[in-house]
């Protein structure tokens, strides 16, 4: 295997606390001293991580989750409190808006300032200044001072260094989210080409369309730490459905959670692909799905069944009833009675969804038991929503 272009072992960054009168002067004693401040607050701790050659790793997580510091202590901008990060070959690096630039200096001035830093000599730098201008497309304000810049004039500008000096590593933090579509663009085909052409990239972006497009590979920050670290589909379904199940909030919890009503009907048991536990069903993308609902009726009567999807986040994604299709239950005997639903190949793109089970009375009125179980659909696709549509795209 080839050597890592980043390795970070155990790597943790703390901030000492400021929040009251003496905590600054209490900080710097403690840095004379040689050892950590006695109140920190703890950023990162614990990343083990490393990217090779020609790979794309994407770094995912809420706000706060340490992203931007990890992208720094890997980029040297700041130093690690605890562990270890080691850079091998030139990087390129997008952090935050007008980072490197001089704002009383003009955009040409510092188009030449960043190429000496990447070590580029006047006579490279002439060769790549038109590539430079015309990528960066921001026309007489090349020899306008940054100040003067918008934050996507300074993102463009960065970007066409970049992609004229094409490091081995190239580290970027939200840029795709700034500046106009069109730049937009241009920058996501210049990132595929080179990205196909060995280039090796370091992704912090909350657009997991981006993520999934751009990268191979996924780690998933949680408060600091990682929460997972593998392949990117794997990776940021999982991301993506904690943050469905939090956007549910209580509600949602409360509503899955709905006190039975006793009475009339209940749920005697609910198999899925013949599983009647409580834990998630997993599912691949298009699979088969087998639904085994079994009832009890107090006064013998023939129940409804019904059969509700949710997404994690609660967004209802289809709803059917023994009673809508005309379906008569199986009889068991002693007031039980069984249904059975077949979904031959389930349309839903991957992600975590819930299927509700609900018992109603013989006229489908009243809902008297329900449960639900989670379902864990896996695949990989960068496709939109909750469902895959037939469809097929036909040459002109």
């Amino acid at each position: 295997m080839s050597t890592p272009l980043v390795e970070a072992r155990g790597l943790g960054k703390r901030y000492p606390v400021l929040g009251h009168r003496g905590d600054r002067a209490s900080a710097l004693w403690d840095v004379l001293r040689g050892r950590p401040a006695r109140r920190h607050v703890s950023v990162l701790e614990g990343v083990d991580f490393s990217v090779q050659p020609g790979e794309s790793l994407a770094i995912i997580g809420e706000n706060g989750a340490g992203k931007s510091t990890l992208l720094k202590l890997v980029t040297g901008v700041l130093t690690p409190s605890a562990g270890h990060v080691h850079t091998r070959g030139r990087v390129g690096a997008l952090l935050e808006l007008g980072a490197g630039f001089h704002p009383e200096l003009s955009g040409r001035d510092n188009v030449r300032l960043s190429a000496a830093l990447h070590g580029l000599d006047a006579k490279a730098l002439a060769a790549k200044l038109p590539e430079i201008e015309a990528f960066a497309d921001i026309g007489s304000y090349l020899d306008e001072p940054v100040k003067h810049y918008s934050s996507g004039m300074v993102v463009r500008l960065g970007f066409a260094i970049i992609a004229a000096v094409r490091p081995a590593l190239l580290v970027t933090d939200e840029v795709l989210a700034v500046g106009d579509e069109a730049f937009q663009r241009k920058c996501i085909r210049w990132l595929d080409d080179y990205l196909a052409g060995g280039g090796t990239l370091l992704l912090v972006s909350h657009s997991l369309y981006h993520v999934r497009k751009l990268c191979r590979r996924a780690l998933w920050l949680q408060h600091g730490r990682v929460r997972a670290l593998g392949d990117v589909f794997e990776v940021s379904q999982a991301y993506e459905a904690a943050q469905a199940e939090k956007s549910a909030g209580e509600a949602a919890s409360e509503a899955a959670a709905t006190a039975r009503t006793p009475g009339e009907v209940s749920l005697a048991a609910v198999r899925l692909n013949g599983d009647a536990g409580d834990g998630p069903v997993a599912l691949g993308q298009g699979g088969a799905l087998r639904c085994e609902i079994e009832l009890a009726s107090r006064d013998g009567r023939p129940p409804v069944a019904m059969l509700g999807w949710l997404h994690a986040d609660g967004t209802p994604v289809y709803g059917v009833s023994s009673e809508m299709d005309g379906a008569a239950p199986e009889a068991l005997g002693q007031g039980r009675f069984r249904f059975v639903v077949d979904f031959p190949a389930l349309p839903l793109l991957p992600g975590r969804y819930r299927l509700r089970a609900i018992a109603l009375d013989a006229e489908g009125l009243r809902l008297f038991d329900q449960r639900e179980r989670e379902l864990v659909v896996s695949g990989e696709s960068r496709e939109f929503g909750l469902v895959r549509l037939p469809h097929a795209w036909r040459a002109p």
